[in-house]
Order: C-alpha cells, then structure tokens, then sequence
C-alpha cells in the first residue's frame, strides 16, 4: 500500500505528459512511419521486423565488431547531447557540444547503413568528414586544448589511418581479409577513443556550467542576498 501510495504521489500529470510527449509518441510516429515507407518499397513485414541473424539463420555474433563500433559512435551521440540538454551555458559552450555530438551522429548513420559504401562517393564522404573535423579544430581550437587535445588528435590520427587504408586497400600486398582487420581496427579503436574525447568534453561542459552557478550563489552571499 506504502509504495502504491509514493507511486501516485509522484507520478505527476507534468511527468506523465512530458514521458508521452517526448518518448511514446516520437517512438509510435516513427515505428509507423518507418514501417509504411519500407512496406512501401517492397519490404516484407518480416524483413523489416526481424533481426537480420534471425532472417539468415545465422550466428548472433554475425558483425560484432561492427555492431559495437556503431554503438560507440551512438554513445558519443547520447553522451553529448545528454550534456547540451542538461545545462545552461553560453552560446559558444552549447554549439561545441552540438557539432561534436552530430558530428557523431552523422557518423553513426554512415557506419550502420553503410552510406559510403553505397549510397555516397566514398571520397566525397571522407572529405566532408576531413573538412568537418578541421572546421571543429579550428573553431575550438582553445576549447579543445584545454580540455583534452591529445584524445582528439588521437582519435583523428586512427580514423584517418582506416580510411587512408580503405582508399589504398588494392594497392597493398596482402590478402583482403587483412587488411580489413587493419582498416575495421583503426576505426574501431578510433571510434573508442573518440567516445573518450566526447566523455571529456561534456564533462568539462557540465562541470564548468555547475562551477559558474556555485560562483554566482557565492557571491549573492557574500552580499547578503
């Protein structure tokens, strides 16, 4: 009865609403909306509601290593977005933030359903990606040294590696399934240590947005307010 009762207490029409609002309905809309457009293009029921080991008979572990890479690039989405909603920093603090997490998401979509590979030149790809990353650089340069500039060379340097080799991979003199555990472990453990660096900054996101609020609470005592 104790907890029925804690239950109802807390369970507010403002929580309620905003678990509908922000979860259930996004989620029902898009469950939907994804089924009617791939029905709509010749995919089965099943096709689309099965998992792909469960359609081929195959083993559960089929992709593991690229599985978890994209769920790295999926964790560095939520980790930084987690931060830009859950503070309130200036406009410069949030849009670092902002790029690096869509930047990551962006990266994420390009892994799981293979963009590069089939859909988009491959070397338009890569370029943007280049090019996205340097602006990112450029931009919070000071951002980035402060925080964690090792993390961010670090993980550029192995991703660059993984498509250097992916651009190369004909070129070099060994057998195709090894060169694929060179170019797939560059970027697996880039995606890892890119994980890191988006720890690293929106922690300090956080952290820097809850010392600014101690500061500002310590001065309104000291004057007495």
């Amino acid at each position: 009865m104790y907890y029925l009762k804690s239950l109802k207490k807390n369970t507010t029409q403002k929580i309620i609403i905003g678990c509908l609002l922000f979860s259930l309905l996004p989620a029902s809309i898009f469950f939907v909306a994804s089924l009617a457009f791939l029905l709509g293009n010749g995919f089965t029921l099943m096709e689309i509601l099965r998992d792909p080991a469960q359609q081929s008979g195959q083993s559960s572990f089929l992709g593991f290593l690229s599985n978890i890479g994209v769920w790295l690039w999926v964790s560095s989405t939520a980790i930084c977005f987690f931060s830009l909603f859950n503070s309130k920093s200036s406009i410069r603090g949030k849009e670092m933030v902002f790029l690096v997490g869509t930047f990551s998401s962006i990266l994420a979509v390009d892994d799981f359903f293979m963009i590069h590979d089939r859909y988009v030149d491959q070397k338009l790809c890569y370029l943007a990606y280049a090019l996205t990353a340097g602006a990112l650089l450029v931009r919070h340069f000071r951002k980035i040294i402060a925080v964690d500039s090792f993390s961010f060379i670090l993980a550029g340097t192995l991703l660059a590696l993984s498509i250097g080799t992916d651009l190369i991979q004909s070129r070099i003199p060994l057998p195709y399934s090894i060169v694929q555990v060179f170019e797939e472990g560059f970027k697996f453990v880039g995606g890892a240590v890119w994980l890191y660096f988006c720890s690293q900054i929106s922690i300090d996101h956080l952290t820097s947005v809850k010392s600014r609020v101690c500061h500002q609470i310590d001065t309104l005592d000291h004057q007495g307010l």
